[in-house]
């Protein structure tokens, strides 16, 4: 019987590399967790160039700019951070439903990881908690484990 779980220590891995695709709406938000994330990759001995960054409108469009990259081949994981914050129209719901299914299709389409990023929250108040908590650093390491993980998967 087989049996993987990543739950100590962070996996070691090599010649991982990793997209980041962030949104400009709620900047003060996205670009941090981006920040933090890239910074766990590098204490985690990554090289610079493996590690790119990218910048999206919205949160709808991560899922586009995720399966553009998937297709390039050139990456091992794609993380996507957004963020949503509730307002007084429906447009929170849409929004949070589309990108949810976005990125659950590709999950389940595609060879390589996409970690799901996104903040849905009620106000910017719980945004900047979730930031100051390290959900950056927590994307990034999903992205390895979940690397790490597909790597075994393939070794079965």
């Amino acid at each position: 019987m087989s049996q993987y779980s990543p739950k100590s220590a962070l996996p070691k891995v090599e010649n991982m590399r990793v997209a980041i695709v962030r949104t400009e709406w709620n900047e003060s938000i996205t670009e941090p967790m981006a920040v933090e994330a890239q910074n766990l990759f590098i204490s985690q001995g990554f090289d610079a160039d493996d590690v790119a960054t990218f910048v999206v409108p919205g949160a709808v469009e991560l899922t586009f700019a995720a399966s553009q990259l998937i297709e390039t081949s050139l990456y091992d994981a794609i993380i996507v951070i957004g963020c949503v914050i509730r307002g007084d129209t429906p447009h929170f719901d849409y929004v949070c439903q589309s990108v949810t299914q976005g990125i659950t299709a590709l999950n389940a389409d595609c060879d390589i990881p996409v970690i799901f990023g996104v903040l849905t929250v009620n106000n910017e108040q719980q945004a900047i908690e979730r930031v100051e908590a390290g959900k950056g650093r927590e994307f990034a390491e999903t992205a390895i484990k979940m690397h790490a993980f597909a790597q075994y998967a393939k070794s079965l």
